[in-house]
């Protein structure tokens, strides 16, 4: 798994381009503030593991990169261009629910941009060094 965190000012997004089929018809977008954005690329031998062994590792490095940018709120945006390995719709979408449910759970408010969708994005975000970490999980 393959994620880029930016701490974000500002971030918004409309729906551009639907590119998956069986999605849901979604034309509204969305804006926040104060919060950790998180573009997610799941590969395929993500699914070579357990689900919930991924989704804890994503949690925890979200949850770190939040508490050093003195953070709430994250964004989960499944962003695949990280890498040239995919995996699946299914286990992508099941890794963001369990993601969002545990950090929930630990108090943060979160959100998913709509998956299956090209989007038109706005980001305002401040430069300092912990504002945008990159990794492999």
């Amino acid at each position: 798994m393959k994620v880029l965190v930016m701490y974000v000012d500002e971030f918004s997004y409309q729906p551009a381009e639907k590119n998956l089929e069986d999605v849901e018809d979604i034309t509204e977008g969305a804006q926040f503030s104060d919060s950790i954005l998180a573009f997610i690329q799941v590969e395929e031998s993500d699914e070579e593991k357990d689900v919930k062994s991924r989704e804890k590792k994503l949690v925890n490095h979200l949850k770190w990169t939040a508490r050093k940018n003195d953070c709430k709120s994250v964004i989960l945006h499944s962003f695949a261009h990280l890498s040239e390995s995919k995996a699946s719709v299914e286990f992508t979408k099941e890794l963001f629910y369990l993601a969002e449910k545990r950090l929930q759970n630990a108090d943060f408010t979160t959100a998913q941009t709509p998956f299956g969708y090209f989007l038109d994005l706005n980001i305002k975000a401040p430069g300092f060094s912990l504002a945008r970490i990159w990794a492999t999980l």
